[in-house]
């Protein structure tokens, strides 16, 4: 589920990020939240992907907890029942990448 950005990758910027996710055939938008931003449970129809650029972001999900901060990325399948949160008080940058089949 996390994936946690690797060094032969070179540094986690932002264009690199979205170089990897759009490789593996995600359509990716850019995201920023302010500190104290919380979404609830929900799912979605399509898998997808978050990477954080800046920031921090809890993910849960199938019962465990992410903490994800810059380079990391989560898969969260299809229909799996999800929540996030900024952590902190510094904004998240997120890439959230869709994979529409």
């Amino acid at each position: 589920m996390l994936e946690a950005w690797k060094s032969k990758w070179g540094e986690p910027t932002e264009a690199r990020l979205r170089e990897k996710l759009e490789a593996e055939g995600y359509s990716v938008a850019r995201y920023e939240y302010p500190p104290g931003t919380y979404f609830p449970d929900h799912t979605h129809p399509h898998e997808k992907k978050d990477a954080v650029v800046e920031g921090r972001f809890r993910i849960r999900m199938k019962g465990r907890e992410f903490i994800l901060g810059p380079g990391d990325l989560i898969h969260v399948p299809a229909g799996a029942v999800h929540s996030a949160e900024v952590v902190g008080e510094k904004p998240v940058v997120s890439l959230d990448a869709v994979k529409m089949r």
